[in-house]
């Protein structure tokens, strides 16, 4: 069972286990422009996934993901959320993280709906993180069971400087 501060919620779509592979998603980044995960051609990308960038426990999964993987070669790090596209901007300008890829799935739920994790009381998306393979397989998959808990970032960092070299 998923819950939001305790209280049950329930998730819209088919969550995504190691193995499947990524359907093509589009949101909006910052400058309001549809953007596909097929733009993004890194060997791997990480889908960073918060109910919002202005609340503690995300502003730490979205800084922790983004300063501890950055430095690794071929990585992409796509920061999803229903946070509005300015919202998203303004937080990652107050973060200095200017080099994060922020996503907005406001408008057409259409990231939350085809990973799991449209999050239906509240029209946030669930606290989550996909690792995906350059042929865009899910390799990483971690789903909070409470959406105001931290994910288990060890385990994450860890399966990523593991990862092999091109």
């Amino acid at each position: 069972m998923k819950t939001f501060k305790g209280k049950p919620i329930t998730l819209i779509g088919e969550t995504k286990k190691v193995g499947d592979q990524a359907l093509d998603f589009k949101a909006i980044n910052n400058k309001g422009e549809y953007q596909n995960l097929s733009d993004f051609k890194s060997k791997y990308i990480i889908l960073n996934v918060v109910p919002s960038l202005d609340t503690t426990v995300c502003d730490r999964q979205t800084r922790t993901i983004n300063q501890e993987l950055a430095d690794l070669e071929d990585v992409t790090v796509l920061t999803l959320s229903n946070d509005l596209p300015f919202a998203q901007a303004r937080w990652c300008g107050n973060a200095g993280l200017d080099n994060i890829i922020a996503l907005s799935d406001y408008i057409d739920l259409d990231f939350g709906n085809k990973y799991g994790t449209y999050i239906k009381e509240l029209r946030l998306l669930a606290r989550s993180v996909f690792v995906l393979d350059k042929d865009r397989k899910v390799i990483y998959v971690e789903y909070a069971d409470e959406m105001s808990q931290h994910l288990n970032f060890d385990q994450l960092l860890n399966f990523m400087r593991n990862l092999p070299k091109a």
